[in-house]
């Protein structure tokens, strides 16, 4: 059977509901296995240390080059997706990464594993955005927020389990099962996609742009590779800054080079798009606001409160149920009623959360941390997919691919640079509280409520800046693109 069976010309919404619930399962399937991937082997780095008998740092790149190489290839995506067809790449990503799981699986030493961690990476990383493109090309405007939100099960719900489920093998089993229980999921989606995935996007052939994938690589790779290790060299690093400092140059290189060109990797006039603009950058900061909360609260469980990994993500699981739940809710109800009302709620709930936070202290009960990251992770699932649908729903279909391309990539690298961020107030913070903390306790109780202090801070930018991006919430428009397409079809024909 050749690899591109299946292969249709005509209009995919001809297509029947039953094909493409079947083929959006496959894709989502596929997203699922990946983001859970991203997130299982964190918990697992201080073991992996003792196993391989290496410093923390040198493991921790099992996490780290994971998200260089993802950031890397995901701007590439956009000139993959016009290369190739549907099938080609999305059968080659999970190919590629099954492949790196199967490798990570059976590694004899830390080289082996980490090669194989890259290669899925790379597959992960090419997976992302040609999922949103397939469901876009897929999928009638009035009904890709539902589609959507289901692939948001995916992207929020995976990441989001990966830590209870990693400690909970981590307690129990080997380190080797958390690629184990992967393995087969990959392949049987390597199966499924073989036989079932049709070609929903146009192949354009466009040309390869040599410099602009150096100047992207080497921008992201060294941008993210900072931010990464900012949190743990400090931002007074020689290696931290002089990386940063490359990555923002080449960025910039990239940049130009991509506006200059006649044909670019990255299309970046998608940008010229006030609203699609505006989505990215509330997209941003949600990002940053998930990734800043999912690594402080566990950081305030076990290290402040001193309770295990396993209970941690046991207390942070009804979180992730809840954005499992919420995800195809929130984009019936973007198919519906629109952006605005989802963006209002997100945003409001985000803000009270975050000052909440603010208010976290030695005293304070599991039960009210866990109603807390629920109650964040709710307000998170109003906002992460919706607006990244609302935002694509702007471009013209031919443009989703660069759309989808650098709505990820400035997730990426938001998320990167919140972590890092907020990492940094809170240990700052924390050596400034220390000397005024009462010295009438303990060293450890000491440390622990200069922590706590240095964690609100990091919480109180959070509220403030979750205010900021509230406001501009009010400038997306009551009426968006995929209203003119109901409405006036012929004008964005002409688009």
């Amino acid at each position: 059977m050749n690899i591109e069976t299946g292969k249709i010309k005509a209009n995919p919404f001809n297509m029947s509901s039953k094909e493409k619930i079947l083929i959006l399962t496959i894709l989502v399937l596929g997203s699922f296995m990946a983001l859970l991937n991203q997130t299982l082997l964190n918990v697992a780095i201080p073991e992996l240390s003792k196993v391989f008998n290496l410093e923390v740092n040198t493991v921790q790149w099992l996490s780290t080059g994971f998200i260089m190489v993802n950031g890397i290839v995901i701007p590439i995506t956009a000139y993959l997706i016009g290369k190739f067809s549907t099938r080609q790449l999305f059968i080659s990503s999970i190919g590629l990464f099954t492949i790196g799981t199967f490798l990570s699986a059976f590694a004899p030493n830390f080289s082996f594993l980490l090669a194989g961690r890259l290669l899925q990476a790379a597959g992960a990383g090419v997976m992302m955005p040609l999922v949103q493109t397939v469901i876009f090309s897929l999928f009638p405007p009035e009904k890709r927020g539902k589609a959507m939100g289901m692939f948001g099960i995916a992207m929020t719900f995976a990441p989001a389990i990966g830590p209870t489920l990693s400690g909970w093998i981590l307690q129990h089993y080997s380190w080797r099962v958390l690629f184990y229980i992967i393995i087969p999921i990959g392949f049987i989606n390597l199966i499924f996609a073989f036989f079932f995935l049709r070609n929903v996007t146009e192949k354009s052939n466009p040309k390869f742009d040599l410099l602009g994938v150096i100047t992207s690589t080497i921008g992201l790779g060294s941008l993210l590779y900072g931010f990464s290790m900012a949190g743990s060299l400090g931002w007074d690093s020689n290696q931290v800054i002089i990386t940063i400092i490359i990555g923002i140059i080449f960025i910039s290189l990239f940049i130009w080079r991509e506006l200059v060109a006649e044909h670019p990797m990255l299309n970046l006039s998608v940008f010229k798009n006030t609203q699609f603009s505006i989505t990215i950058a509330i997209g941003a900061f949600v990002s940053l606001a998930m990734f800043s909360v999912e690594l402080l609260t566990p950081i305030y469980i076990q290290s402040i409160l001193g309770h295990s990994t396993f209970k941690t993500g046991l207390i942070l699981l009804p979180g992730a149920i809840m954005m499992g739940i919420m995800s195809p809710i929130a984009g019936i109800i973007l198919d519906r009623y629109g952006i605005r009302p989802l963006t209002y709620m997100g945003m409001s709930i985000i803000i009270v959360t975050s000052w909440a936070y603010t208010n976290l202290s030695l005293d304070s009960s599991l039960w009210f941390v866990s109603v807390l990251y629920s109650a964040f992770m709710f307000g998170i699932s109003f906002i992460m997919m919706t607006v990244l649908t609302f935002g694509l729903n702007q471009l013209p279909l031919s443009m989703s691919k660069h759309g989808a391309a650098a709505a990820n990539t400035a997730r990426m690298v938001s998320g990167s640079i919140g972590a890092a961020l907020m990492t940094t107030i809170m240990s700052t913070q924390t050596k400034n509280y220390l000397p005024h903390v009462s010295s009438s306790i303990s060293r450890t109780e000491a440390i622990k409520e200069a922590s706590i202090l240095g964690m609100q801070d990091a919480f109180l930018v959070t509220t403030i800046l979750a205010v900021l991006v509230f406001i501009m919430t009010f400038f997306l428009n009551k009426k968006d693109r995929l209203f003119e397409e109901k409405t006036n079809p012929k004008k964005i024909m002409e688009q």
